[in-house]
């Protein structure tokens, strides 16, 4: 059986992907090495997959896991419990594994239903209705920013609808969340220093309205997480607020990107914006493959494995990048090509298995609507000028999108 690759090659292209240059446009250097080999080695030891099945095998065989939170002594911090942004992080479903998570999730799921998911469309059209106007008043200004007024306020606005977040409180939320959730980037002492209050502001916040629900139930997630139980267990306070915490972050971070990304795509091409308006399902497929908003999910071997024809042993690290996956030829026709149309689609942005991303129905939701809406409001939408882009390995996204308007069409929203 053939070793694992490592050469000066794989190591150049594997740190580009780590700079604004490489993120840029990381999918090259994702075919380069697809070319190479199926599973190369990094610098610090790491393998990593670029292949649709092999992505696949990594997020859905459960033989790979996510790093026990013990496994973070080994890594400097062995009072991880001591610390809330740890504490917060390591004790949700994100990064939980069987038996926990296998609880966590069944009990979470039976109040984040699909049900409740379609009963927000109506909440999602006026939101939408709502953005387009503020975004009409402020294009007499010159071009606005997609992202400030749009790809963020959507999100943000229906994430908080659901779980029952006032209005007045979501944005002062969403700082303390991008500085928490800094450690799923990098975990340094310095990172930790703004992330342990950021984590301990957001479940302080969290515990006064969960206690808030338990004595005035509402129709929101936070009353049903209050309330899930299946065969006489019960999610504890602790357990509503980690999760709480972790619906909260991750409900605006993947949809943002995926706005954005997707928007940029469509104006890149001509028509593209309106063709996806008239089918926008099949095109928002489409968008999560050919720009994904997660890029990379790592992984631990927990007992042996095969992976890209080799065997991977227990207690290896495994980095499977999603984008890559999403462009590999042997899963998909012409792969660099944007095909709004195209059949068979299935991309890899929400991961698989387990740690199917519980969110993605309303992410998908969200772009449903906002596509069409946006086509139709502003047929001459175009990019402007002082594009910033996201600095982060494993979200791929934009941090200002600025955008010229063009003759809008008159909203017909009552």
């Amino acid at each position: 059986m053939a070793d694992i690759v490592q050469n000066d090659e794989v190591l150049r292209l594997l740190d580009e992907l780590t700079t604004m240059t490489g993120r840029e446009d990381p999918y090259p250097r994702y075919a380069r090495l697809r070319q190479i080999s199926p599973i190369v080695r990094a610098q610090d030891g790491a393998l990593v997959v670029t292949g649709y099945g092999d992505c696949q095998t990594v997020v859905r065989d459960g033989r790979l896991a996510h790093m026990p939170p013990d496994m973070l002594a080994f890594v400097g911090f062995p009072d991880w419990r001591a610390r809330p942004a740890l504490m917060q992080l390591f004790t949700s479903m994100l990064t939980l594994n069987p038996p926990d998570h296998t609880r966590l999730r069944r009990l979470v799921s039976s109040a984040f239903t699909a049900r409740r998911v379609v009963a927000l469309r109506p909440a999602v059209e006026r939101v939408v209705g709502e953005l387009l106007d503020a975004m009409a008043l402020k294009a007499a200004d010159g071009a606005v920013d997609f992202v400030a007024e749009f790809a963020f306020p959507l999100p943000i606005a229906i994430i908080g609808e659901l779980l029952g977040v006032p209005a007045a409180d979501r944005a002062g939320l969403q700082g303390l969340v991008n500085d928490w959730t800094q450690v799923l980037e990098v975990l340094t002492p310095e990172v930790l220093e703004k992330a342990d209050p950021a984590a301990a502001q957001i479940r302080e916040y969290l515990a006064g309205l969960l206690a808030e629900r338990r004595q005035e139930p509402r129709d929101d997630l936070l009353s049903a997480l209050a309330q899930a139980q299946a065969a006489d267990d019960r999610l504890t306070d602790d357990e509503v607020l980690s999760n709480a915490a972790l619906l909260f972050a991750a409900g605006f971070e993947t949809t943002t990107n995926l706005l954005a990304n997707g928007l940029v795509a469509l104006l890149d091409r001509p028509g593209a914006l309106a063709a996806a308006g008239q089918r926008p399902e099949p095109a928002v497929e489409e968008l999560l493959r050919y720009d994904s908003p997660v890029q990379l999910v790592s992984r631990v071997v927990m007992e042996d494995v095969e992976v890209a024809g080799r065997t991977v042993e227990a207690g290896e690290r495994i980095v499977a990048y999603l984008g890559a996956g999403n462009r590999d030829p042997e899963r998909f026709d012409a792969p660099d090509e944007l095909r709004l149309d195209r059949e068979n689609n299935a991309p890899l942005s929400f991961g698989g298995g387990i740690h199917y991303c519980l969110g993605a129905p309303l992410a998908r939701l969200e772009a449903h609507v906002a596509f069409p809406a946006l086509a139709a409001r502003f047929p001459q939408l175009a990019l402007g000028e002082g594009v910033r882009r996201r600095d982060s390995l494993s979200l791929k996204g934009f941090t200002a999108l600025p955008v010229q308007l063009g003759s809008a069409v008159s909203s017909s929203r009552r």
